[in-house]
């Protein structure tokens, strides 16, 4: 990612004006959407998406697994539809259960099936398809869009959009291909609240920036963080406080390595003894499971440790040297109060929602049709 960022900064001459162009299509493509001239499907039940303005890993996926556990607490169904990056079902839609393949589902739909088994994990890039057919057979009270602030063939009753700290600075308002905003900046004003993967002290340094650039939407900024409570074998399932002061061997295939070896080293209390990094939704073989246990066993390292994401792709290698985080969403300070969190906010807006959805009805799912075209 920093490579491209690089290039994008020494291309920037020639890139601008193509950017220019993307944000004018992207523009075209949103009033297309609001009058009506591409079609979009409205679910019957309270839909959210999580999703973002840029690429990069900035906290979707935890946020949508803490949607999905908030509606199991209420004894919920809650329905999850996302395209499934780099997944190869047999057929579409698919239907995401624990045990399915990673090659399948894709990482990280697996990744939250396995970790919210009461929820129904649907992967199909026509979302329209894969949500009527959601409706129909689980006919759930919450629908969460994953990464679909740009998907508009979905309608949906909240956008939470997910900001990083460099959206703010380096990367305001530049847009593919010179930057990695994904729309113009006018689609910000789709948002219904903003989320920022930050610690406290982070947040404010950040809060006076966002103040000047979209305190005129009048919207909330929330932070949050994803903390490891612990570490849990990927075999047995069995829960530890940590290594016990034995030597760890670190694997991620994730956006943000740097990231996950200053939390390892911050929770166990010292450095990995190596991190082993791959390139983000990497297909792990028999021969990368190798290498783990000849580099562990090389360095005296009793214990491989990766994230849950790599947990599901490396699936039945795994043995029991291999561990992985357990890790939990904490909610901190935000725009409208140091003490005003993201899940007060989100009942409360859950409530009022809920009141003026329809209910379903499994016969106007039928009644309607899809083309079986990719959402654009």
């Amino acid at each position: 990612m920093a490579d491209v960022t690089a290039l994008q900064k020494v291309l920037a001459p020639i890139l601008k004006p193509a950017s220019w162009v993307y944000a004018g299509a992207m523009r075209v493509r949103e009033q297309f959407y609001k009058r009506g001239f591409l079609p979009s499907w409205e679910p019957e039940a309270v839909t959210v998406s999580v999703g973002n303005i840029g690429w990069g890993g900035s906290g979707k996926t935890p946020i949508a697994g803490w949607l999905l556990d908030w509606a199991a607490n209420r004894n919920m169904e809650a329905m999850l539809l996302t395209r499934g990056y780099k997944a190869k079902p047999v057929s579409y839609p698919y239907y995401v259960q624990p045990g399915a393949l990673a090659e399948e589902a894709g990482d990280e739909p697996l990744m939250l099936a396995t970790q919210h088994p009461k929820a129904h994990v649907i992967v199909d890039p026509v979302r329209t398809r894969g949500g009527r057919m959601g409706m129909k057979q689980f006919n759930p009270e919450l629908v969460v869009l994953d990464d679909g602030f740009q998907h508009m063939a979905v309608k949906r009753h909240l956008n939470l959009v997910l900001l990083r700290p460099e959206d703010l600075s380096s990367q305001w308002k530049n847009v593919i291909p010179a930057g990695s905003w994904r729309e113009p900046v006018s689609a910000l004003k789709r948002a219904d609240a903003f989320m920022m993967k930050v610690g406290p002290k982070n947040f404010q340094r950040v809060l006076p920036f966002y103040r000047e650039l979209l305190g005129h939407l009048h919207k909330p900024l929330f932070s949050f963080q994803v903390l490891p409570t612990g570490v849990r074998n990927v075999l047995s399932g069995e829960p530890a406080v940590d290594f016990d002061q034995e030597r760890y061997l670190l694997v991620t295939g994730v956006g943000d390595p740097k990231l996950v070896e200053r939390t390892a080293t911050h929770f166990i209390g010292y450095k990995p003894q190596h991190h082993m990094i791959f390139r983000d939704h990497h297909a792990y073989s028999k021969n990368d499971v190798m290498d783990m246990h000849a580099t562990a066993a090389k360095l005296g390292c009793k214990a491989i440790l990766c994230t849950p994401k790599d947990a599901v792709k490396l699936g039945p290698m795994c043995t029991d040297q291999f561990w992985e985080f357990d890790l939990r969403v904490e909610f901190g300070p935000s725009s409208i109060g140091r003490n005003s969190r993201f899940n007060t906010w989100w009942t409360r807006q859950f409530d009022i929602i809920d009141k003026h959805v329809p209910g379903y009805d499994p016969h106007y799912a039928l009644a309607e049709d899809t083309d079986g075209k990719e959402d654009t």
